[in-house]
């Protein structure tokens, strides 16, 4: 038996899976992949959709500096005026 590293759910039988194969948690749900014997990991699946959110987050975050910096662009010419 393998424990989910997600949500802690200690009653997932590994036995008929191999090292690299894929399963669900019974409990929340994640997808996640065998890496050892009673061992889980998180699935590269999860890992990817991580990597799109923080790219997501990132772009935007690119995106609010660059407002910020015509706002601040504007202003100075209202001063120069």
């Amino acid at each position: 038996m393998a424990t989910c590293p997600e949500c802690d759910y200690d009653e997932i039988d590994t036995e008929d899976y191999e090292e690299g194969d894929t399963l669900s948690c019974p409990e929340c749900g994640k997808n996640l992949v065998v890496v050892g014997p009673d061992e889980l990991d998180f699935s590269d699946e999860d890992e990817d959709d991580l990597d799109e959110d923080e790219d997501d987050l990132d772009e935007e975050d690119e995106e609010d500096e660059e407002d910020e910096d015509v706002e601040e662009d504007e202003e100075e010419e209202d001063y120069d005026e």
